[in-house]
């Protein structure tokens, strides 16, 4: 699928507001992308900053100006492009009070991009979690697929799963009888390898100096993993996006290298679609500062 190979524009338009955490969109970008043979890119959006809190929920129309210049660099660039909605920390935390202004959202999202090509996929929410449990975002999903599918019928919709995107969550996912979805689920295992040092996780610095790869049960552990979204796949029919993996930039680089040349390597054999978290920063393949891709560039598309 046209999907098949993406590299995640993280840390830019789902933080608080774009540049806060250390990154802006370039056009730049999108032509360096394509360039280095990936087929799409994932949008993370945090549409909650930039949407009112009351009635009619209006979405403010620079943000989303700034989401339509990146799927318009992503089509020129020969890229297909997941959009979704981000870091909705309300609605991590009171779904209910949050439900009328979600669906707001996601009726003006998808009325805007209703004629857009194909290529552009909407991914419903990222990463349920806290108090939107599986059983919550159940009920929610189903409505918002059937709200969706009253205003765009064919366009592409991308659903993940509950506790945060893990694959532990999709045997709790309820989905439609709906044909045209995708099923992404993120991968971060083991997380003490990934997240090592990792400054926003409380007791990271601990796992400093975490390798991976030199045992056996670090490869026996992940293939048992990609053997059970697998399983899962063909029992439901589904199509696979890994939406987000990625092993954070304090753990050594040969063992990133390896972990991630193997994430993508199962993925392949299994014909998943995957998406590498992320582009530039923190967890980046990219390096800014030399305006050039590091090792991680070979281990994402050489296996």
């Amino acid at each position: 699928t046209k999907l098949a190979r993406s590299i995640n524009l993280g840390n830019i338009l789902e933080a608080p507001s774009e540049g806060e955490w250390g990154l802006t969109l370039e056009e730049e970008y999108f032509q360096i992308i394509a360039e280095a043979g990936f087929t799409a890119v994932r949008l993370p959006c945090r549409w909650s900053a930039h949407t009112d809190t009351v009635e009619p929920f209006a979405i403010d129309p620079e943000f989303l100006s700034r989401v339509d210049w990146a799927i318009k660099l992503a089509f020129e660039n020969d890229l297909a492009i997941v959009v979704n909605i981000h870091h909705y920390q309300e609605l991590m935390s009171a779904p209910h009070d949050e439900r009328v202004r979600l669906f707001a959202m996601w009726k003006q999202i998808s009325n805007h991009y209703k004629n857009q090509p194909d290529d552009l996929i909407l991914e419903l929410v990222n990463e349920p979690n806290d108090v939107f449990t599986p059983e919550i975002w159940n009920v929610f999903m189903n409505d918002l697929i059937d709200t969706i599918r009253t205003i765009d019928k064919t366009r592409t919709l991308m659903v993940g799963t509950a506790n945060w995107g893990g694959i532990g969550g999709l045997n709790e996912l309820v989905l439609p009888a709906d044909s045209n979805l995708i099923i992404t689920i993120h991968y971060y295992n083991p997380f003490h390898f990934t997240h090592q040092g990792a400054e926003w996780v409380t007791g990271s610095e601990q796992w400093l100096g975490t390798s991976w790869g030199i045992i056996d049960s670090d490869i026996s552990n992940l293939v048992a993993d990609f053997d059970f979204v697998h399983a899962w796949a063909i029992q439901h029919k589904r199509p696979i996006y890994v939406g987000e993996f990625g092993a954070y930039s304090r753990a050594e680089l040969q063992y990133r290298y390896h972990w991630t040349q193997s994430v993508v390597r199962l993925c392949e054999e299994r014909s998943f679609s995957w998406a590498y978290w992320e582009f530039a920063t923190g967890f980046g393949a990219y390096d800014r500062e030399t305006g050039e891709w590091n090792e991680l560039l070979s281990a994402l598309m050489q296996h």
